[in-house]
Formats: structure tokens, C-alpha cells, sequence
């Protein structure tokens, strides 16, 4: 095993407007009822469902919510319009994805304390990816003057542990020894705001850690161990894709957004990434209750109590050893769980964590670290 390679740094970025469950259950509902008074006829004849009403309760009950941050606070809360306005991609500006993306990447570079020159790759690892090409990462690389190599990759809700993953093989196998990891999660513009079940559950936010070889840097965590897992699923899915233009079964654009079986992936998933880490640990002979930090995905409060108390064999633990951001970002897509560990990662030396994301596919990756 090869360690020697740490998280050398991370650093996060987010919008600044908050948007808090009133502020949203405010705008659904107003939309709810002028809904259902337009289309009161065809309610009343059984050829149209009526739309159910929310509450700040509901959201926070069902997933620990109060608030999250978006792009564009305005439009996503006009119930004329119920998404956020923003532009499209054009070759004479700078992409919105790597605007935020250098935000957080020169926070996470000074952490660590490295400079662009002595940045060998770029890996950008997103589930909302801007376009097909040419790669975000190769944009980034360019405006930042980083040398080396970029690319991007996707693996859903896993994409930033996959990419740190994947940082650490390139290092593992010589091909670089400082490697940028970049994951902008822009998932407002891909959210069903008229939806009572989903249009609560994401923010938009951006993370980015610098992985690198023999770091001293004084944030340093020692990469101890990786593991990787998936198996396939529909019960997280979007269809949305560039063979839509050309599709002869032709789908509203609310058909081809997110759409997940929240039931059936806490059925799923739970057990089975707690499982995963379980064995892990026992491997690398780490028990349960000395991991100081389990930095988890950022899906559900619930899902986050419950694979913890699995690991751990209890229901009674120490809620401060499991960081929530979901309660005040949402649910922030792959980044969630770097955002728990760049917010609460003040361990003693020697001291261990787990981050660990899971998601669409499903795909599940755990990292063991211990802090330098």
C-alpha cells in the first residue's frame, strides 16, 4: 500500500443567497394554488390531479433541511418561472462550473500551500456536468496555468471521492505528484421546482482539495485506505442527454430531470454502504468507535444516523462525530461529504475519519484518513 499521499488541503465555495424552508415553501405553494384554481374544472372531473401543499416542517421532518444556497434565489422562487435563470454555454466566456470551481480550488491550493506550477493535473469530478466538451478540467487548467493533464469524470454522487480516488492512483502509479481535485455541484437548473417530494432537497456548492505526494503541509491527512463499490440502480436517474433533440419519443423537460425513488435508495443503500465501511475498517484493523470523524454524503439526515449507528453497532452515539452541512446547504450532490470534512476536520494527529459518498448508480467510495 502506498503511504505516502495525502489530502494536502480543501476548500469549499457556495452562493450567497440562502434560501430557508419558508422562503421556498412560500413560492411552491403559491404556485400549488394557482394551480389547482386554474385547473379547478378538470380536479373536479378527475382529468387532472390536484397538487398536495407543503410545509417547513414536512421538508425538515423529511430530510433535516432548514436551508440551502442558490445560484439564483429569484428565479427559482418566481412562480412564473420555478427555476433559476442562467446562461448558456458559450466559447467567449468562461463557463459558470470553472468560475466556482477556481473559487474553491485557490482555497483549497492555499491550505495546502502550493502554487499552480507545482500542480501536475487537474481531475474535475461532478454529477451536473455543464457539457460534454471539451472537459471542464481542460478549461480550468488553462485559465488557472496549471501544466500536466486535465480531465473529467462522472460517477454521480460519488464523483468527488471517486476523483480523489483516481487522484490517488495517478499519483500511486508515478504519473504525477500534486493533482488538483475540483467537483462543482450547479444542481439548482436540474431540479423540478413544482414538485413537492424534490424541489427542497439540493443546493448549489463547490469543493476542491489539492491531493498530493510527501505533503507538509499542517492540514495534511494521510490517505490510509480506499474502497469502491457499485452496482446498478434506477432508483436515482436522469434522463437527460444530448440524444434528447433527436429522440422520437418525445419527453417534457420535467420527464428528463431528476427523479429519485427516495424509499427504495434508503432501502438500498443504507445497509449497504454501511457494510462497506464496516469491512474496511475491520481490514485496515480500525474499530468502529476509534474513527473520530465519519464524514458521510450529505443525502439525508436519516440515511446519515442510521448507516452511522450501523457502523458503530448502537443507537447512542455522539451526533458530533457524524457533521450534518445538509441542515443549512441541502443536499450539495457529491461535494456534500467534502464539505463536512473542509467544515469539521480539526482532529489530533494520529486521529482517523472516513469519507465516504454514495449515489446514482449506485457508486459508493470510502476513504480512511488519519490527520498528519
Amino acid at each position: 500500500m502506498h503511504n505516502n499521499i495525502f489530502i494536502a488541503g480543501s476548500g469549499i465555495w457556495y452562493p450567497e443567497a440562502r434560501v430557508s424552508n419558508e422562503e421556498l415553501v412560500n413560492s411552491y405553494n403559491q404556485y400549488v394554488e394557482n394551480f389547482n384554481n386554474n385547473n379547478r374544472e378538470s380536479i373536479e372531473d378527475g382529468s387532472v390531479e390536484a397538487m398536495e401543499f407543503s410545509s417547513a416542517e414536512f421538508i425538515e421532518k423529511a430530510s433535516n433541511i432548514k436551508s440551502r444556497y442558490f445560484i439564483d434565489k429569484e428565479g427559482s422562487l418566481d412562480i412564473n418561472r420555478m427555476k433559476p435563470r442562467v446562461n448558456n454555454e458559450h466559447p467567449d466566456r468562461l463557463s459558470m462550473h470553472a468560475k466556482v470551481g477556481i473559487k474553491a480550488a485557490k482555497k483549497a491550493m492555499k491550505q495546502a500551500n502550493v502554487s499552480p506550477s507545482q500542480i501536475d493535473a487537474v481531475i474535475v469530478g461532478t454529477s451536473h456536468a455543464p457539457r460534454n466538451y471539451p472537459a471542464l478540467a481542460i478549461e480550468i487548467q488553462n485559465e488557472m496555468g496549471i501544466k500536466g493533464y486535465a480531465y473529467d469524470m462522472l460517477v454521480g454522487c460519488s464523483s468527488t471521492t471517486f476523483a480523489i480516488n483516481n487522484a490517488y492512483s495517478d499519483i500511486a502509479s508515478g504519473l504525477a505528484e500534486t493533482i488538483l481535485v475540483i467537483n462543482p455541484e450547479i444542481n439548482t437548473p436540474h431540479v423540478n421546482f413544482t414538485q413537492r417530494d424534490k424541489h427542497f432537497i439540493f443546493g448549489d456548492g463547490c469543493a476542491a482539495c489539492v491531493v498530493q505526494k510527501n505533503s507538509n503541509s499542517n492540514n495534511a491527512y494521510k490517505i490510509i485506505d480506499r474502497k469502491l463499490h457499485t452496482q446498478f440502480s434506477n432508483n436515482i436517474r436522469s434522463n437527460f442527454g444530448y440524444l434528447n433533440r433527436a429522440a422520437i419519443d418525445v419527453k417534457t423537460n420535467e420527464e428528463l430531470l431528476f427523479h429519485q425513488n427516495g424509499r427504495g435508495v434508503f432501502k438500498d443503500v443504507c445497509p449497504l454502504v454501511a457494510s462497506l465501511i464496516s469491512n474496511q475498517l475491520e481490514k485496515n484493523n480500525i474499530l468502529p468507535h476509534e474513527v473520530a470523524k465519519f464524514w458521510l454524503h450529505q443525502a439525508n439526515g436519516k440515511m446519515i444516523r442510521l448507516i452511522t449507528s450501523k457502523i458503530l453497532g448502537t443507537d447512542d452515539f455522539d451526533e458530533s462525530i457524524t457533521p450534518m452541512p445538509i441542515i443549512n446547504f441541502g443536499n450539495l450532490a457529491s461535494v456534500g461529504s467534502l464539505f463536512a470534512f473542509n467544515l469539521d476536520n480539526d482532529l489530533e494527529p494520529g486521529q482517523k475519519g472516513v469519507i465516504c459518498s454514495f449515489g446514482a448508480g449506485y457508486s459508493v467510495c470510502s476513504i480512511i484518513v488519519e490527520k498528519l
